[in-house]
């Protein structure tokens, strides 16, 4: 499911803890993963036929895909015009804490989306940390408006 962007601020505000949990279930899985994909093809097949390059997701990536459109957090925007994202999304040091939960949805969608016009987009996201960032952030705020 994909939600609209006129309305996802309401939704995604409203979502449990109980909702985010598989989210969150997933941080511990990046963190113990040292290869997140792997790029296969490229070779000459047994009838000389040369295959393309194409990346091979770890199961936590596909993992990780599944779930962002099952909570929802996929928000449908124009993610490629999205020039804020991008500069988030480029600065190693930027601090996710300083954005809200609809802008950390945004940067996911801009990274699970591209990937599919970017053959490993998400799976070099993953390399670099910045999924594992965000996701942090947003289980940080998350429990901070929901402390049991």
């Amino acid at each position: 499911m994909i939600l609209d962007e006129q309305d996802c601020a309401d939704r995604i505000n409203a979502y449990t803890i109980r909702d985010w949990q598989p989210l969150f279930a997933v941080i511990p899985k990046i963190e113990g993963t040292s290869i997140f994909g792997e790029w296969a093809g490229g070779e000459k097949d047994k009838d000389g036929v040369i295959q393309l390059p194409y990346c091979v997701s770890a199961p936590v990536v596909s993992q990780f895909s599944e779930i962002v459109y099952a909570i929802p957090i996929i928000i449908s925007f124009d993610w490629g015009s999205w020039d804020e994202g991008r500069k988030i999304a480029s600065d190693e040091d930027f601090d996710f804490d300083t954005i809200d939960l609809v802008t950390k949805c945004k940067l996911i969608t801009a990274i699970v989306r591209n990937d599919r016009f970017c053959e490993g987009a998400l799976v070099s996201a993953f390399e670099s940390g910045l999924i594992l960032k965000i996701l942090q952030s947003i289980e940080g705020e998350v429990r901070a408006k929901n402390p049991t």
